[in-house]
């Protein structure tokens, strides 16, 4: 196994910090340590390392896959399916938080009505299974997940328990911006009222509304949802009634908002009025604003760990900083990581809105993407650190791929889920902050197939009952053993195993320091300044070299130039010793730097000692 990994692209680079090409004089004082903030307290706490799990899917061992299949044709996995030993394999992965998806009650064609779970009209449910996303009722859990319908929220306290005795952390989805069309709680705590439930839906706004409406007018189905969704006779019939109509989840103020629309969900009113200058009304605090951190503490009270945040900038940061800081008055080891997608707004949700990590979508999964498939720069990267991501590093939370992104290994993106490991070097290595993989990534999933409302995409469905093929391989039936994976998905798989560790057992990569080089490479003729990238991670004990190579046609052979001042204040010198943690290859330490090898789309992460 050692030699098939040595043999591939083990890793790329991304470095946020970098700095553009300047003259010799000014190299110098570019050359700066960045994001320093390594504390003895920091080094004591683990990265984290985040899997996060569609739950109907992961344990799902149906191979059938009919488009648009229901329940019973194409199967679905419960929350028992993750049991300890599947537990235990995440931890050997290096995984510290799991990331369950689709816990909560979401609208869906299956019918539950005999469990006294309202029945949703198909007009209004995406996919046979319907959308995580569009959640009916925030105090209960999907019975899709449940081996007994009746114990479904026992069930997953049960997860929740395993979990924890397994020494892992959660979290669950808190969608704070939409609900399902039709909302219906039947498992709400004695006290509660359901949103809307005390609406006056003769106003368009009213700050003392959940929601927003359309007075006087009716809610019309899309068009081409049937013909979209090609569902069986009579499950959709446009018939959906809603008077007056509410305002769709994305913010669309119409009555017949499009198939492309969220229009399967409603739009929550926490006090601005959209349509009026985005007039604020949060004094007094809005009826929206309770109810929803109600809801969270509901769920920290059962142990949950933490929320990722959906459309987190869709809501206002003050909403943030008051349901934020309500939790962790009473919760305060709860973490909050938003779903957001304006750098502009990075440092406000975190500083105001107290959120502790962040979605580094656009920026460096954006930035990595391109790199990946050859149309990108290492400038592209640079750009990040020096605007908007500058100084929150640490509260960025990296990855390649999750739920909404399309699979690696498609012919969407990559093509090969070799050509990533680069880039997943540079995602889990960059930064202290929290690197995040899906399930199935690890063993290259390509995400194939139309499977229902979603279609050929690139994408593992959200909105239907599936099974997924690379997934299900590792499984092999319930062994757990990888034993129906090929070679190269049994060396992908070694390769996240390898990095996913060092995120928590090397210092440097786990809480450490960050020097960029790429400045003192600036006279060096063999490296390749717009498709490389070379960083130091360091603490008190540990010192780290992480380059990356993202040219897809040339391999690197020379030494990475470190400055002498660096090298005095690092004790880096010709009596030290270098060696790739991904391979265990060795490499020489000269007076100006490490003379190494790096193959195309690859990446090294050399340890100094």
């Amino acid at each position: 196994m050692k030699s098939l990994l040595c043999s591939i692209s083990i890793a790329m680079l991304y470095c946020l910090m970098s700095c553009s090409n300047t003259d010799k004089k000014e190299m110098s004082k570019n050359l700066t340590i960045v994001d320093s903030n390594t504390t003895d307290e920091a080094i004591r706490n683990n990265k984290l390392v985040i899997y996060q799990i569609m739950m109907r899917l992961y344990g799902n061992k149906n191979t059938t896959n009919k488009f648009y299949g229901s329940i019973e044709e194409n199967g679905c996995g419960k929350f028992n399916d993750i049991d300890t030993r599947n537990l235990e394999e995440l931890k050997k992965m290096g995984v510290n938080y799991v990331w369950y998806t689709g816990v909560l009650e979401h609208a869906t064609m299956t019918d539950y009505s005999e469990f006294g779970i309202y029945k949703d009209d198909a007009d209004v449910v995406k996919g046979r299974a319907g959308s995580p996303y569009a959640i009916k009722d925030y105090y209960d859990v999907n019975p899709d997940l449940a081996q007994n319908v009746t114990e479904r929220i026992q069930e997953f306290e049960a997860l929740i328990k395993r979990t924890h005795e397994s020494k892992l952390k959660l979290l669950i989805d808190f969608i704070p911006n939409h609900v399902a069309r039709k909302y219906v709680s039947d498992a709400k705590p004695s006290g509660v009222k359901d949103l809307g439930a005390d609406d006056n839906i003769s106003d368009a706004f009213n700050p003392n509304n959940n929601f927003y409406y359309l007075p006087g007018k009716s809610f019309v189905v899309p068009g081409d949802v049937k013909k979209i969704n090609e569902l069986p006779a009579g499950m959709q019939n446009g018939k959906f009634d809603e008077s007056p109509a509410k305002v769709t989840g994305n913010d669309v103020f119409n009555e017949a908002p499009s198939v492309n629309d969220w229009y399967e969900t409603i739009k929550l009113n926490y006090g601005i009025d959209i349509q009026n200058n985005r007039s604020i009304h949060f004094e007094p605090i809005p009826a929206t604003w309770k109810k929803m951190t109600d809801i969270l503490l509901y769920w920290a009270a059962k142990n949950v760990d933490g929320f990722r945040c959906d459309m987190a900038e869709m809501v206002p940061v003050e909403f943030w900083n008051y349901a934020i800081n309500t939790v962790k008055e009473k919760y305060p080891d709860v973490i909050f990581v938003a779903e957001i997608y304006n750098p502009k707004e990075y440092k406000n949700y975190i500083e105001k809105g107290r959120f502790d990590y962040l979605y580094d979508k656009v920026g460096t999964y954006d930035a990595i993407r391109r790199l990946t498939t050859g149309s990108g720069h290492v400038n592209d990267l640079t750009h990040g650190w020096k605007t908007e991501t500058r100084g929150i590093s640490n509260n960025l939370v990296r990855f390649m791929e999750n739920h909404d992104e399309q699979r690696i290994a498609s012919d969407f993106f990559a093509g090969n889920p070799m050509r990533a490991i680069p880039g997943m070097v540079a995602s889990a290595t960059m930064g202290s902050g929290p690197v995040l993989i899906y399930f199935g990534q690890e063993v290259g999933e390509k995400g194939l197939g139309a499977e229902g409302f979603g279609g050929e995409d690139g994408r593992t469905t959200i909105f239907d009952y599936w099974g997924v093929p690379a997934h299900q391989a590792w499984m092999n039936d319930g062994k757990l053993d990888g034993g129906k994976l090929n070679d190269a998905q049994k060396v992908l798989r070694s390769f996240y195993v390898k990095l996913l560790n060092l995120c928590n057992s090397n210092e440097a990569i786990n809480a450490g320091n960050f020097y960029e080089l790429q400045q003192a490479q600036y006279a060096n003729a063999a490296y390749n300044d717009s498709l490389m990238f070379s960083y130091l991670r360091y603490s008190a004990d540990e010192k780290i070299l992480v380059v990356c190579n993202f040219n897809t046609s040339s391999g690197f052979t020379g030494v990475i130039q470190i400055p002498e001042v660096i090298r005095k204040s690092l004790h880096i010198n010709d009596e030290n010793e270098a060696m790739d943690l991904l391979t265990d290859t060795k490499f020489k330490i000269t007076e100006n730097g490490i003379a190494i090898e790096v193959p195309e789309m690859s990446a090294v992460i050399i340890r100094i000692y």
